[in-house]
């Protein structure tokens, strides 16, 4: 009895910080679930985030920050290694060694090119749209910030394209990576049902979960919007690039 207890308190103490829409997020509580761990998650609003994640880690503002027994992890990437080594059930980290370097390598490309390229060419068009992504943006913290955040969505907008690099030209780019990595992960999954090794993994896991805001899966905690609400250019491209983002789809309803 009194190890039970002991082991469902060291796995209860895990918190996670997160915004909801982030699909780099997405990838931490996918992992979490994956393990059958339990977990908080703390959704913070972008821009108020900041002072937030700066005290936990001392470091820069992103998310998504996993804080264990006051151990802190930031980054996705970061926080599977960690899970993985910490809670070794359910590996996402394949043993044999070509496999592990596969997976890896997809994660890492993934993480670096398809990621940033979603959330610029996503946010570029809704951006556009205060109404719709509003919700998005404010999802899982209180209601009031929805009221903020459309009081001050001018300032938002200006400071996310900012940040996030985020214009014409680059949303332009942005699509055009998409395609490339749609292209060779639909190739890859054509070949094989896994990218990396004969089972599930993180590369499978990145690929699905930095690729979901195209799918909009219900198990995402973020009020996705209606298709007559989805910028025209977007639902386009969606309709185009339908049979290779249905890949991803599968791989994510299969496993998630």
């Amino acid at each position: 009895f009194p190890y039970t207890t002991l082991f469902r308190s060291h796995v209860m103490a895990i918190k996670l910080y997160q915004f909801a829409i982030s699909h780099y997020c997405e990838k931490a509580r996918w992992a979490l679930d994956h393990k059958g761990l339990s977990y908080e998650a703390i959704s913070l609003l972008p821009g108020q985030h900041i002072n937030t994640i700066r005290k936990l880690t001392g470091a820069d503002s992103s998310v998504p920050v996993l804080d264990h027994n006051g151990h802190r992890v930031q980054g996705s990437k970061a926080i599977i290694d960690y899970l993985d080594d910490t809670f070794p059930e359910n590996p996402l980290t394949p043993t044999d060694p070509q496999a592990r370097e596969a997976a890896l390598s997809w994660e890492q490309r993934l993480d670096d090119e398809a990621g940033p390229s979603v959330r610029c060419y996503s946010y570029h068009h809704f951006l556009q749209r205060p109404k719709v992504v509003v919700p998005m943006l404010a999802a899982g913290t209180p209601f009031y910030n929805r009221i903020l955040l459309r009081l001050a969505f001018s300032r938002v907008d200006e400071v996310m394209r900012k940040w996030m690099k985020i214009n014409e030209k680059t949303a332009a780019q942005s699509r055009e990576t998409m395609e490339r990595y749609l292209t060779e992960l639909a190739n890859a999954y054509q070949e094989k049902p896994y990218l990396a090794g004969d089972s599930f993994s993180r590369a499978d896991l990145a690929a699905a979960s930095l690729f979901a805001p195209m799918f909009q899966p219900g198990q995402y905690p973020v009020p996705w919007p209606k298709p007559a609400k989805i910028p025209k250019d977007i639902q386009a491209w969606l309709d185009q690039w339908q049979p290779q983002i249905h890949t991803l789809e599968k791989v994510y309803a299969a496993n998630r």
